[in-house]
């Protein structure tokens, strides 16, 4: 069932070897994966992408294989589904073999095909389940739910079982991060009050309460005292990555970018696109025609702010140590250097990767960047940021 995406793999120009190919099927056969699409991806890079200048490649082979059964309209069981017929041809040149294709042809066409579902669906009198004729529920049938047939057109089913139906991975349009998410947990926003330095500033003003009792007490009448709110004065300068293998982490990205938000007066932030080059951007629609130069960012936010890189720094090594390696524009600097004036510009520093950190040794850009940032790299999980929260506090 996973020939097409094998030779999604190799029109993708991606030098796939039926040896990796068979190592990707006997990790599924060992059960590697179950129904965990993050793992299934990661599984399948691993055994078929040797070379990260190949990764981008990969997520639009991936895209092209797995996309668009989620766009099938939700109905009752037993509802007719109006499938273009289109869509079921271009299904059919993706995961059918020469003589499966002759087979159809044979039996009358796609119109045959609809035709014999439609009768189905007459014929049938009630609610089935298992089975591999009807149409129902639990079974193999091509037509129904809850059951499994590798390309069966799913009818009356809420949502996915097997994740045979998965995330559009070939959209390349960036979307910003929004900082208003309701966070499902307060651990990343009890990690980052460990950056804190709380001074009292502004014209807000708060009770003092233990100045109010002794003002009170000594003049024998009450005497209210304030004070100015104490306020988070560390200074936070946020640089997220956005758009390709940083996809599957938007939501962790995003409940990060709201805690931060929250936290911290002093925040600024940009967005990049795999490593730092010589333009960054506040806003993901104009990223081509409203694109800061880096330099700027450099002259205007000062040595005190703490510097956080956020990305999965998967890439093409090219990209981090050659002119010219970007895979969207031509630069003239490697990536590699300006991230170290980034660094040498902000001493406290830090690179926060969502990736698994079992996952790091597989990529190689990922070690050239944890080398670049002298290990200043930790994963995005409670224990990570708090590491790189003490880490930013010396």
């Amino acid at each position: 069932m996973f020939q097409p995406f094998f030779e999604n793999l190799r029109k993708a120009s991606i030098p796939v070897s039926l040896r990796e190919y068979l190592t990707f099927l006997e990790g599924m056969k060992k059960g590697l994966v179950t129904y965990d699409i993050e793992a299934f991806y990661f599984l399948a890079r691993a055994a078929m992408v040797k070379d990260e200048r190949n990764i981008d490649k990969f997520d639009r082979a991936f895209a092209a294989t797995f996309k668009g059964l989620e766009a099938i309209p939700h109905s009752a069981v037993m509802e007719a589904v109006d499938i273009p017929e289109d869509w079921l041809r271009k299904m059919s040149e993706k995961h059918l073999s020469a003589e499966e294709k002759a087979e159809i042809e044979a039996m009358g066409g796609f119109e045959k095909l609809m035709e014999t579902l439609k009768q189905r669906l007459e014929e049938q009198q009630g609610r089935h389940e298992g089975g591999n004729k009807w149409v129902g529920t639990g079974g193999t049938s091509p037509f129904g739910a809850y059951g499994y047939n590798p390309e069966g057109v799913r009818i009356g089913q809420k949502e996915s079982r097997h994740q045979r139906a998965v995330k559009v991975w070939d959209k390349r349009e960036f979307k910003n991060l929004d900082g208003d998410v309701e966070l499902g947990t307060r651990n990343i926003k009890v990690a980052l009050k460990r950056l804190r330095r709380w001074v009292r500033e502004g014209a807000h003003e708060e009770l003092d309460l233990d100045n109010t009792i002794r003002a009170t007490a000594e003049h024998g009448y009450l005497d209210v005292k304030t004070r100015p709110e104490r306020h988070n004065a560390v200074k936070v300068l946020l640089f997220l990555d956005v758009g390709g293998s940083m996809d599957p982490h938007i939501k962790v990205v995003e409940e990060l970018f709201s805690a931060a938000r929250t936290e911290f007066k002093h925040l600024e932030y940009f967005y990049f696109h795999n490593c730092l080059y010589e333009g960054v951007w506040r806003d993901n629609r104009r990223r081509w025609d409203a694109q800061l130069p880096t330099h700027e960012v450099l002259r205007t936010y000062g040595p005190d702010y703490k510097c956080i890189f956020v990305g999965d720094a998967s890439m093409s090594p090219y990209e981090i140590a050659y002119p010219g390696g970007a895979n969207e524009h031509w630069n003239q600097e490697a990536g590699q250097v300006w991230l170290q004036r980034a660094r040498d510009q902000w001493q406290s520093h830090l690179w926060i990767n969502p990736v698994p950190q079992k996952h790091w040794d597989y990529t190689h850009s990922i070690g050239m960047v944890r080398e670049i940032f002298e290990d200043r790299m930790v994963p995005m999980t409670l224990d990570g940021l708090e590491r790189g929260m003490k880490e930013l506090t010396r």
